[in-house]
């Protein structure tokens, strides 16, 4: 379900292991089953499963059935399912794993629970989570792409858990595709404007009228540059709204040309978006909580108490009576050294052929001798 035209980290994360593969391990047939308008083949590694588009869902889906979803898998013949969706598609690939007798992964992309806590209220919290912790102890083993996700995961009493930090394609997001001047002409802020920008989804969990807040608590000089998130954001005259850039070196180039980047999520499961940033030389500044407070400190950023806009606005003004050019360097510096794809992909690599040696292993059959 996390998989749409116009979705995020997931479908980046999806779309990076499937060039990786393509170029570091060509040995290895790697299929991609996702929602889509109908059930084919898209093209090579690629088929669509026909699921239902969401209202107002921004190109979503919703998968309602297991069968079609096992169906497809099956068929697939797969030694190993990675399943990035506890729900239908998750549910269909513990089936096909049965039934093929090979070993099923769950990747952890949300915290279900948190979000619906956030949506429907406290009440959906723990019934959530504990349909959620069920899901996960389900599957022959759980990838969490933060300790934040590992530390949920074993409270819920999942045990068979490792820790793979996702990667960003350093050469993509660089500082040198950076063009502030283009960007003041583009939004028609003045020269000396300091530019945060957010990159995202606009949805209700990434906070964004917190962020909205915050800058406007700041005044000028600052700025807020949403892009894709802005849509349905009410107005501000510190914020400015761009599309949804689906061109991923436009995307690196705007948020190379702004000063610093702002998130508000507390419950982010890893926050590629913010290594994104890094890795195009911005300091970031976020909660100390979840996966965002788990990839900055203060030699790359600025932590904020909580999300709440004044803690957010205190944590701004703060980066930016620092050293900002040093903090630069150093963000681009950590990006580079601790998240490589190519550091995620060979860990979930050889943990995949150890997953399927095992499996493997046990279902040879006994030898017995009398």
């Amino acid at each position: 379900m996390m998989y749409a035209p116009r979705s995020g980290g997931v479908k980046r994360y999806l779309s990076a292991k499937r060039s990786w593969l393509d170029k570091k391990r060509p040995d290895i047939r790697h299929t991609l089953v996702v929602p889509g308008a109908k059930t084919h083949v898209e093209g090579p590694g690629l088929v669509t499963v026909k699921s239902t588009r969401l209202p107002f869902g921004d190109g979503y889906r919703m998968p309602a059935s297991v069968t079609k979803w096992e169906t497809v898998l099956t068929a697939l013949r797969p030694d190993i399912i990675e399943a990035g969706d506890v729900f239908v598609p998750g549910h269909a690939a513990l089936e096909a794993g049965e039934a093929l007798g090979v070993p099923v992964v769950g990747f952890c992309h949300t915290d279900a629970a948190a979000l619906a806590a956030l949506h429907l209220g406290d009440w959906a919290e723990a019934p959530t989570f504990n349909f959620w912790s069920q899901a996960y102890q389900r599957f022959d083993h759980v990838v969490a792409p933060s300790w934040h996700t590992a530390s949920r995961l074993a409270e819920a009493g999942v045990e068979r858990v490792s820790v793979h930090p996702l990667g960003v394609d350093t050469d993509l997001f660089h500082p040198s595709r950076g063009d502030r001047a283009r960007l003041l002409r583009r939004t028609g802020l003045p020269a000396d404007s300091r530019l945060l920008v957010f990159a995202g989804r606009p949805a209700r969990e990434k906070n964004v009228d917190g962020m909205i807040e915050a800058v406007e608590k700041l005044g000028d000089p600052y700025r807020l540059v949403l892009i894709g998130a802005g849509q349905g954001a009410r107005y501000s005259r510190q914020v400015v709204s761009l599309d949804f850039e689906k061109e991923p070196e436009r995307l690196a180039a705007v948020v190379a040309s702004c000063d610093a980047f702002l998130h508000a999520n507390e419950n982010e499961i890893f926050g590629l978006v913010v290594i994104e940033a890094m890795a195009a030389g911005l300091p970031v500044i976020g909660p100390n909580k979840g996966g965002v407070g788990e990839l900055i400190d203060d030699a790359v950023g600025q932590h904020a108490a909580t999300s709440d806009p004044s803690d957010l606005a205190e944590a701004i003004e703060a980066l930016f009576a620092r050293d900002v050019a040093a903090i630069r360097l150093a963000a681009r510096k950590r990006a580079v050294a601790r998240h490589s794809w190519d550091a995620t992909f060979d860990g979930l690599t050889k943990l995949y052929a150890e997953l399927i040696d095992a499996s493997a292993a046990r279902r040879q059959p006994l030898a017995l001798t009398a």
